[in-house]
């Protein structure tokens, strides 16, 4: 059976496992086996760059000794997505901001991203430039809080709130959640703020399972 592995690069629990109910409606019969794993040597957060680069090394370790026929990097930052991408040695790597923001780009001219704090959101502005898509980057709206946070459900407000933020001050027409803890809240998102809110692990994953599926 073929397998897709999930990586959080982060040593949260409740992030790990928003991450995992997220993808679960992609575990399809005849489909690839999905796993979600977090990284026990990650930070509990991926807060700053710092933090983004210090997984880079064991995240290229983690996939060069698996055996998996994809690997999805669930971190918005998408951490050491190239180094990985080399590790993988032509096995499909997917990054969650990449999968995210290409689908925003085929729902709408003008994307938004909830962002966690304000380190993130130089992190997404830089993104989007080396993406070539800072014309369609309508901006990021941090919500000031940590990945852990973002899996509960006492947050659900500030990310409306910054959700409608991102549309009636950024003129965003899709919304894409910075921070793949936040998936369980996508739904209640969306239909508060009137525009698609995109969950970018699950948009990663997809992916992951046509490239599986179709041995691209």
């Amino acid at each position: 059976m073929t397998r897709i592995l999930v990586i959080n690069p982060n040593s949260s629990a409740s992030v790990t496992a928003a991450i995992d109910d997220a993808v679960a409606p992609l575990r399809i019969a005849g489909g690839p086996e999905i796993e979600v794993v977090g990284l026990v040597e990650g930070p509990p957060g991926i807060s700053s760059q710092r933090d983004a680069d210090s997984v880079v090394m064991p995240l290229v370790n983690r996939v060069s000794h698996d055996d998996a026929d994809a690997f999805v990097l669930a971190c918005f930052s998408d951490p050491g997505l190239h180094a990985v991408r080399e590790a993988a040695g032509g096995r499909p790597v997917l990054g969650i901001a990449e999968c995210g923001i290409f689908r925003a780009l085929m729902l709408g001219e003008r994307f938004g991203v909830i962002a966690l704090s304000p380190s993130s959101i130089r992190r997404q502005q830089r993104m989007a430039r080396v993406m070539g898509v800072d014309s369609r980057y309508a901006g990021s709206w941090s919500v000031g809080a940590s990945a852990a946070e973002t899996a509960g459900a006492d947050i659900r407000g500030r990310l409306i709130e910054a959700g409608r933020a991102l549309v009636t001050q950024c003129r965003a027409d899709v919304v894409v959640m910075g921070c793949a803890g936040m998936a369980s809240h996508r739904a209640a998102i969306a239909e508060a703020i009137g525009v698609p809110v995109i969950e970018p692990a699950q948009q990663a994953v997809a992916a992951a399972v046509g490239a599986v599926l179709l041995n691209t």
